[in-house]
């Protein structure tokens, strides 16, 4: 697998009131072009610190992050950086600038110099994607928070990156905007193949996760495909995380003495191993 970005033996720290505080403890790791990564962990844990260097919205304390080839420390590409790695912040309002649902779509591309026929085929593009067309001509205060979400990530696609982080995009959503959201993501990473990093602290979100890191006190304490990591649910509980729920299910039936694999994600898995 082609690696896209790395982050190598990286560390931040911050100043608050006057004591320096470890956000990030000499991290590493990588991820692949068309990957959709998951990243957990409490509040604290360092994960939104590590979005933000990746990036190029903080600089690393020591060691250094490369996104498609090109060092965030240096300052000459910084916009090259967010252009190919497009960033979802958790509360949409704070990304959206203009007053027609369109015109906020176009506002990326027209800061790039793209040509004008060009960014009306971006946008068009960027709208039919999140399945958001039908509101091009609509005020974005009028669209409930989902819809405000989806109108962000098409802002971030207009500019036509090859990868999106995505920093708790639902924590401030219904289970309704959480899950066309979470479609919109799913439809990126496995139909335009594009690079997805996802945060957040729903576990139901990450269950199709190639693959999960989870942090703690700003270092990576686990890392692998979803079943194993969801399947050590005593060792998650250890770090204040939950389980998606119907692994935890299964957790609770075993306790009763039903037997049950571990690393069930799916009610179709879960029924499946009841009909047996």
């Amino acid at each position: 697998m082609t690696k896209v970005i790395t982050v190598d033996e990286v560390s931040y720290s911050y100043k608050n009131d006057e004591e320096e505080n470890t956000a990030l403890d000499k991290v590493s790791l990588h991820i692949n072009q068309g990957e959709f990564l998951a990243i957990i962990g409490h509040n604290g844990s360092g994960k939104s610190t590590l979005a933000k260097l990746i990036n190029g919205i903080i600089m690393p304390t020591e060691g250094d992050i490369h996104v498609f080839g090109l060092n965030t420390k240096d300052e000459n590409t910084i916009w090259d950086i967010r252009q190919q790695a497009g960033m979802v912040f958790q509360n949409p309002d704070n990304q959206i600038v203009a007053t027609i649902v369109e015109e906020d779509v176009a506002f990326g591309p027209e800061n790039l110099g793209i040509p004008s026929d060009e960014i009306r085929k971006r946008v068009d593009w960027a709208l039919d994607i999140v399945e958001m067309s039908e509101y091009k001509n609509q005020k974005p205060h009028q669209l409930s928070g989902g819809q405000k979400q989806r109108i962000a990530i098409a802002g971030i696609l207009a500019m036509k990156p090859k990868c999106i982080i995505l920093d708790e995009p639902t924590a401030m959503l219904d289970p309704s905007g959480r899950r066309d959201v979470m479609k919109t993501i799913k439809r990126l990473n496995k139909e335009e193949n594009m690079t997805i990093v996802h945060i957040t602290h729903y576990m139901d979100e990450i269950v199709d996760a190639d693959r999960v890191v989870v942090m703690e006190h700003g270092t990576v304490v686990m890392e692998g495909k979803p079943r194993q990591i969801f399947s050590q649910i005593e060792e998650l509980k250890k770090l204040r995380l939950d389980v998606p729920q119907i692994t935890e299910l299964a957790y609770e039936l075993n306790k009763e003495g039903i037997d049950l694999d571990r690393d069930i994600l799916t009610v179709d898995e879960m029924v499946a191993k009841l009909c047996q």
